[in-house]
């Protein structure tokens, strides 16, 4: 009973593994993510982009290629605009980011 208990163990870490390398921004606060976006960047990236904020996102030649480019350019804009955000607000706005535009795996 003793070997199957670490089996169980086992399995469970693994599928916990599999799931963390399936969704980047696992343990994101989605929610709070789309609030801190709509407060923090909407309005930057509107002025940028004829009024049109998504088109940031959706334009062809964007710069994110990637999960971890795009916590990276999250972290960029925090610095540059000296929000002073907590990297769990950071993983937050990246999370929801990947939801609603990149869709990385």
């Amino acid at each position: 009973m003793r070997g199957f208990r670490y089996t169980v163990a086992t399995v469970a870490t693994l599928f916990a593994s599999t799931a963390t390398l399936a969704n980047p921004f696992g343990g994101a606060n989605l929610e709070n993510g789309r609030k801190m976006h709509a407060e923090h960047c909407v309005a930057c990236h509107a002025e940028k982009f004829e009024g049109d904020a998504a088109r940031m996102y959706l334009r062809s030649d964007h710069k994110v290629k990637s999960a971890s480019a795009l916590t990276q350019q999250v972290t960029t804009c925090v610095t540059m605009l000296k929000l002073g955000w907590f990297p769990e607000e950071e993983l937050d706005v990246a999370g929801y980011l990947n939801k609603e535009y990149y869709k990385f795996k």
